[in-house]
């Protein structure tokens, strides 16, 4: 049997000719595949606008400048999750503040976000950044709540969960990313995630004002559209005819004229990775309704084992990108599945305890949820293609190692 990785994208003849027809296209960045991914992805979502850039960690970096991170704000996240969460708040200066998570869902818990807030001053803290960790979708109707009670913004990271949702106070589905709690979403489109396009990220939001601003930010500043701050119209057309003022009434801006308004980056999406996500979204559906057949059997296969701790389970909403056991000896497991070319993987080492965040105080015992579940997680293989012997052998050497370990 061939090694089983813990993630895999699927490429699809569909995929490649997708690609191949950009390619033979006049555009190969900034063009129409960009618009058209956005619109589609927004669609899905369910938001109303959506923003392509580069990866996800790009999304939350401009997240936290179009809302205003700078030195002195603090911001409030989980520990349980990939650095980038907490790295976004800190490239803009900002202080990150962890929480421990709730060791039912391995999400943020809101209870010891609270407690935060009700021990400082308001105004101590300016957001919060849930993560939909492994897929589960954060309950950010409650999320949203509290952070209006404090005067807070909310940044959802649900680069595991597009398609995923909670259900809400009056029984309706909350997509993952719809903009109706949280200010933006982030989403990523790294090959192991839900839809691969090699690269790229997307950030969602109903807020016409954050939506022009970002778009403005991953192309370095820079509009050509509502050039409203130009000094003087003489300078954008090389004619100086009169005022300013004059000017602005009478000319056409030419057709290079663009203006750089604020200090932006180049975060853009090719239109070769929006082909590709774009194909790949066609059947996300096709690909969660798998991911949830894959955690239903391990579900079951994994019920009242005594080596067993806690697993992800089959919960109402969850997008399963990653199905996460809590296990007896875990580091044991984990070299013996090595052992076996099952590649299961670890997510994650909590973000706190990484060098540079030890560096700025954080230390072991701070967070001590976290850290006791990551003692004990291990990520299965979960991706569409992971077929049924695939998955039956990953159980079955599980079981054959504790077994043998009992034995022993």
């Amino acid at each position: 049997m061939m090694p089983i990785p813990y993630g895999r994208q699927s490429i699809t003849d569909e995929d490649i000719e997708a690609v191949i027809q950009t390619l033979k296209s006049d555009y190969l960045t900034q063009g129409p595949k960009i618009k058209e991914f956005e619109e589609a992805f927004a669609a899905y979502i369910g938001s109303e606008y959506a923003v392509a850039v580069s990866n996800g960690t790009a999304a939350l970096h401009l997240n936290c400048i179009a809302l205003g991170v700078k030195p002195g704000v603090k911001v409030i996240t989980t520990p349980i999750t990939f650095a980038a969460s907490a790295n976004c708040v800190r490239y803009c200066g900002g202080e990150v503040v962890f929480a421990d998570i709730d060791p039912d869902t391995y999400l943020l818990d809101i209870s010891k976000v609270r407690e935060l807030l009700e021990k400082s001053p308001k105004g101590t803290y300016s957001g919060i950044i849930p993560v939909d960790f492994a897929g589960r979708a954060v309950d950010l109707e409650a999320f949203r709540k509290l952070a209006d009670e404090y005067g807070l913004w909310i940044i959802e990271d649900a680069c595991h969960a597009p398609g995923g949702y909670f259900v809400d106070s009056s029984k309706n589905q909350q997509s993952c990313g719809n903009g109706n709690f949280a200010d933006l979403a982030i989403f990523s489109f790294h090959p192991v995630k839900h839809i691969a396009a090699g690269e790229g990220g997307m950030t969602t939001t109903n807020s016409k004002v954050l939506y022009e601003k970002l778009v403005m930010l991953r192309t370095h500043g820079i509009i050509k559209d509502d050039l409203k701050y130009q000094n003087s119209v003489s300078f954008a057309t090389g004619v100086n005819t009169g005022s300013a003022q004059e000017e602005q009434e009478q000319v056409d801006y030419p057709g290079w004229y663009m203006e750089m308004q604020e200090l932006g980056y180049n975060y853009r999406l090719t239109d070769i990775q929006a082909a590709l996500g774009l194909s790949q979204l066609g059947r996300a559906e096709k690909g969660l309704v798998r991911r949830k057949d894959i955690a239903e059997v391990y579900r079951d296969a994994f019920s009242g084992q005594d080596f067993v701790l806690s697993q992800s389970g089959v919960v109402v909403g969850h997008a399963y990108h990653l199905y996460v056991l809590e296990v007896k000896d875990r580091v044991g497991l984990y070299n013996f599945l090595r052992g076996k070319s099952i590649y299961a993987q670890i997510h994650y080492i909590p973000t706190h305890l990484m060098p540079y965040y030890r560096e700025l105080g954080w230390k072991e015992g701070d967070m001590p949820i976290a850290e006791e579940y990551y003692n004990n997680c291990i990520s299965l293989p979960m991706y569409p293609t992971l077929s049924y012997d695939e998955q039956r052998f990953v159980i079955d050497t599980i079981l054959l190692y504790y077994s043998e370990k009992n034995c022993s």
